[in-house]
């Protein structure tokens, strides 16, 4: 039985700082969906042309990429929910000053501020959101976790772009600051354990390190980073493949790929839990590649959309196990350097992702984009298949060195 040790009373996954924090995780994730589709079009009123509009949004993705390293040795010296409130009032603060910016640089400093910012909330909130959660049902509990982010990732462009056209960029950014503001006071409510039983290391034999890479976590992070390359080319092509092929559902599609990985995880977690990564991670590959040969050969709205539950099924598993499976690997005081490692592979595969596979498609189509997308899922397969033999070829080593 996992205990809390404190009264030794056991700890529940739906307690009232799980769902606070699974809560304003959603928000913050929602306000930074919000400025996707939008925050470009602000930078070409302002006279950015298209190289500064991608350095606008890869810089973002640069600074939070470079944060995330310190955060380990951050919380070995300050509280962590601090540093998380740390991290939401920096993203409020910067998404209401855009309004505020004259010209291109004023935009790429405040992206860097906000950067930072987000870096340091995605982590900590991982972290956090893990102490609130029993060790035997983590898997099941990062799955609810994540359900948050789907939703937020759908429906957070759609927000952005009806506050627009409605009204205009100041209420854009101000509702944006305020949705973050309001993930602020639910982090507020989130409470956490004491230091010496979150992983903290009382004895203080180990010393918090700035790593770019936790290796323990290497080979599910570099699966998590191959997963955001075909992730990469959802988000940021098939709004342009549908309008190619003459298909009017993209918001459809991206609410179904919401469902869809909102109801594979109220079952994906316990299979993790029960079974372990293979269980889950091999079986939603498949649906992932499965869901984007649907794409490539979809002739109309509903093979589209039937594509988009294929593929989310498939996603919507894979990126809950795997950051389940980076949690498990490493000791508690080492949280911090997984989930960095984690979501900056995973960023990495996104950001990179779409450059590449965006040249590809001026040089070819989409469809082919997708195919690549396809087999990056099989090498994603192939590599786990080899990874799990040289698995069990140790553990039976071992096994062997024991009984002799």
């Amino acid at each position: 039985m996992t205990t809390l040790g404190i009264g030794s009373a056991p700890q529940k996954l739906w307690g009232r700082s799980f769902v606070f924090i699974m809560l304003a995780n959603a928000l913050l994730f929602m306000a930074f969906e919000m400025l996707l589709p939008t925050l470009p079009l602000f930078v070409s009123t302002l006279g950015g042309d298209a190289s500064q509009i991608g350095l606008v949004t890869g810089i973002f993705m640069f600074s939070a990429i470079l944060v995330r390293p310190f955060t380990s040795v951050l919380a070995s010296r300050m509280d962590k929910k601090f540093l998380l409130l740390i991290g939401i009032i920096i993203c409020a603060l910067t998404t209401g000053s855009y309004y505020l910016s004259s010209g291109i640089w004023m935009i790429l400093i405040l992206r860097v501020i906000h950067g930072f910012g987000f870096g340091l909330a995605t982590t900590y909130f991982a972290t956090i959101a893990t102490e609130n959660m029993p060790k035997d049902r983590r898997g099941e509990g990062m799955g609810y976790f994540g359900v948050g982010e789907t939703v937020a990732i759908s429906i957070g462009p759609l927000i952005g772009t009806s506050l627009l056209y409605k009204y205009n960029y100041q209420s854009l950014f101000m509702g944006g600051m305020c949705i973050l503001l309001l993930a602020m006071i639910m982090a507020i409510f989130v409470s956490r354990k004491p230091k010496t039983e979150s992983g903290a290391d009382p004895s203080g034999s180990h010393t918090p390190k700035v790593k770019l890479i936790e290796k323990k976590v290497l080979f599910p992070s570099l699966l998590i980073m191959l997963v955001g390359v075909a992730a990469g080319s959802i988000m940021s092509f098939v709004a342009l493949f549908a309008a190619e092929r003459g298909f009017d559902n993209v918001a459809w599609f991206f609410f179904i790929v919401a469902i869809a990985s909102f109801v594979v995880r109220l079952f994906s977690g316990k299979m993790f839990d029960r079974l372990g990564p293979g269980s889950v991670l091999l079986p939603s590959a498949v649906f992932a590649i499965v869901g984007l040969f649907v794409l490539t050969i979809a002739q109309n709205d509903i093979h589209f959309l039937i594509a988009g539950a294929l593929y989310g099924f498939g996603f919507g598993a894979i990126f809950p196990a795997i950051q389940t499976w980076c949690v498990n690997l490493v000791d508690e005081h080492e949280h911090e350097n997984a989930m960095a490692s984690f979501f900056n592979f995973f960023d990495l595969g996104i950001g990179g992702g779409s450059l590449l596979l965006g040249m590809i498609a001026s040089a070819f189509s989409y469809t082919v984009v997708y195919d690549i997308a396809i087999g990056i899922f099989v090498v994603y397969i192939l590599l786990y298949l080899v990874y799990s033999r040289k698995q069990r070829r140790a553990e039976d080593y071992s096994l062997e060195v024991d009984i002799e």
